[in-house]
């Protein structure tokens, strides 16, 4: 491996009751009834906009753009309160760096990425870190991937991407890298998930034996 993208939100870190509590703070504000946290664990992905959309129901889009800016000064204040890096990421992130590049692609904004990296002491492992604010298109456009393909030399063979749903899988299928869903004992795979994933994992620590076993098969060649 030459570069290892990792998704955020569910991959990293355990961020869904801190994103739930602040749907639901927002959905206060506008008088609406608050929604279960499994729900909107499941609305999670696709970006702030694309989560509110699926929150909030039919909206015009001024209301929609008014909500998003409400939404990311409430989530701001809670960025921290629970969330919290799944067990065994750090202990992967050290062994793996130095090793090859590492990266992060996540749809969520990258102001609030970097706060959430920082506040957990992990940005230090990463190369860098592009959001669903940092190119035209949000995964599972490959857009990311092929920027951080072109700035590491890293070639598509040479990639694996680390992620934990749907639209990660896509993401890696559309830029043709290699994918590795990661499933911690509190998650499913969703249902309707009818790509598979090259490898599977439930700690990100296996990531690590995983890496090693790949370079050995490389240096034993074909």
């Amino acid at each position: 491996m030459k570069l290892i993208i990792f998704d955020l939100d569910g991959t990293l870190v355990d961020s869904t009751e801190d994103i739930a509590r602040s749907v639901n703070e927002l959905l206060e504000t506008l008088s609406r009834a608050p929604l279960p946290h499994e729900r909107i664990r499941g609305y999670i992905g696709n970006g702030v906009r694309r989560l509110l959309e699926r929150a909030l129901g039919e909206t015009g889009p001024s209301e929609l753009a008014r909500a998003e800016e409400r939404y990311l000064a409430i989530y701001r204040r809670r960025l921290l309160e629970t969330t919290r890096a799944y067990p065994g990421v750090a202990p992967a992130l050290q062994a793996l760096y130095g090793e090859c590049p590492l990266a992060v692609l996540t749809n969520k904004p990258l102001r609030e990425s970097l706060l959430v990296l920082d506040g957990l002491g992990l940005t230090r492992y990463f190369q860098a870190v592009y959001g669903g604010d940092s190119f035209p298109r949000k995964k599972p456009d490959p857009a990311g991937v092929l920027h951080l393909l072109g700035e590491t030399s890293a070639s598509a063979s040479e990639t694996l991407f680390v992620g934990d749903s749907v639209v990660d899988l896509e993401t890696a299928s559309n830029a043709f890298v290699r994918s590795c869903l990661v499933v911690y004992p509190a998650s499913t795979p969703s249902p309707e998930d009818e790509l598979r994933p090259d490898f599977f994992v439930h700690d990100l620590r296996e990531v690590v034996a995983l890496v090693q076993t790949l370079a050995a098969r490389a240096r034993e060649g074909p």
